[in-house]
């Protein structure tokens, strides 16, 4: 295992407030350095992760023994393991990161003044940013590689379970830095496992933290998002719907119910709560849970369902609150998509929900009455994700509704000043 030395309280918060202080010294440089240079990196970072795929896999074999030792939950062990194939799919991300538009200086209005005052309101990085995550090693080529491009330099506070593979990866990060001639503090990785760096972080490092962005499990999420004192971009859970219509086709419907809980269930996108129209529960509902069931989902029921599903259990209350993030459904019906939505606003996270539906009108009412970060229609909820959004990769998906919501990507990592450019005006 990767060696870390055993740090007190008061070691810890000099070792936090340095990394504070060397991030905020990367800020200016980084935020005026040219979308080439950014680039130059990104591509540098991608070219050493494929070449030290290796070391990335003998760091994470480690920590999926520890986490295999420690009895992780399967949704943490899926989330933990890398293998070739994800680890190609991290480089490719950061090179689609690399090829996104540079959102630093981009003019996002401007208008004139009757005095002849030209104003433009313009992008601007969003200062340090610091991301805590569990068990998610890829969060840390994400993470960085956003932050880079958007200009912020970024301090990364992986979880006990990840730490070699984290550090297998931040090497490679660093390199890319290095390379393209970069601060190597643009992008600094936690080193401890000690709690108490968490706590320094969520009292913002002694003003040099401007953002927190948590990525885990609930509590560690509602953790900071109680004791931050600094903004926090976040969501506590993922609790999904995906509602079936009357209108909906069969096919489509088992196909997206069964890709949408089944394809990975332990992301935050994966649904967690099917609805089915009542009018089309003769039809839909038993093809639906018979597939899931082969895909080997458990089905938890209310009585209607019970009735013409006798393999589901009992659905209670705590049923239509709870994240699985695991090969488990709860199943109700519902009188269209009225009953639906009542039902979504009711016991959502707000995070994402789907409809499948040929029904215009019924879409319409769901994609205006559900306010919730991300609505698909016809299309799995497991879409939640910001490379399939074209964004590269994301941090997060935030489903507050201040500064960024959904999933969070280089245009979600800045703010924003404004020019104003004047002929001699004086104010009368």
């Amino acid at each position: 295992m990767l060696k870390t030395h055993e740090q007190s309280a008061k070691d810890t918060a000099a070792l936090m407030a340095e990394i504070g202080r060397k991030a905020r010294a990367a800020s200016r440089p980084l935020a005026i350095a040219p979308t080439g240079q950014k680039n130059a990196a990104l591509a540098a970072m991608a070219d050493a992760i494929l070449r030290n795929e290796k070391t990335i896999l003998d760091a994470n074999a480690i920590d999926v023994a520890n986490g295999e030792e420690s009895k992780l939950s399967p949704a943490m062990m899926d989330r933990l393991k890398l293998d070739p194939a994800r680890i190609k799919a991290m480089a490719d991300g950061v090179r689609e990161i690399a090829a996104l538009a540079d959102p630093i200086g981009e003019v996002i209005a401007a208008w004139q003044r009757p005095n002849g005052l030209n104003i433009e309101r313009v992008r601007t990085p969003l200062g340090v940013i610091g991301v805590i995550y569990e068990s998610r090693p890829n969060v840390t080529a994400d993470a960085g590689a956003l932050c880079l491009k958007a200009g912020n330099p970024v301090i990364l506070r992986g979880g006990s379970d990840s730490l070699n593979s984290s550090a297998a990866i931040h090497a490679c990060l660093v390199e890319g830095l290095k390379a393209a001639g970069l601060p190597e503090d643009a992008i600094q990785l936690v080193p401890v496992t000690d709690r108490a760096a968490v706590g320094e972080m969520l009292s913002g490092l002694s003003g040099n933290l401007d953002v927190i962005i948590p990525r885990g499990g609930k509590s560690l999420v509602a953790r900071v998002q109680n004791e931050a004192r600094v903004p926090v971009f976040a969501h506590l859970e993922g609790i999904c719907h995906l509602y079936i219509d009357r209108s909906a086709d069969l096919d489509m419907a088992v196909t997206i119910a069964v890709n949408a809980k089944m394809r990975r269930t332990g992301i935050c996108g994966a649904a967690e709560t099917l609805l089915v129209d009542r009018a089309v529960a003769s039809t839909h509902l038993v093809p639906i849970l018979e597939a899931l069931d082969k895909a080997g989902c458990e089905i938890r029921g209310s009585e209607e369902v019970r009735a013409a599903f006798p393999k589901a259990k009992p659905a209670t209350d705590a049923d239509w609150t709870t994240e699985y993030l695991d090969a488990i459904i709860s199943a109700k019906l519902v009188d269209g998509v009225g009953e639906a939505i009542e039902h979504i606003e009711t016991h959502s996270s707000h995070h994402t929900e789907g409809i499948v539906a040929n029904d215009a009108t019924a879409v319409e009412r769901f994609f205006s009455e559900i306010d919730s970060a991300i609505l698909l229609h016809n299309a799995s909820t497991q879409f939640a994700d910001g490379g399939e959004f074209g964004m590269g990769a994301e941090i997060g998906i935030a489903t507050g509704k201040m500064h960024a919501r959904g999933p969070v990507g280089i245009e979600q990592l800045t703010s924003f000043k404004y020019r104003v450019r004047g002929t001699g005006q004086v104010r009368s």
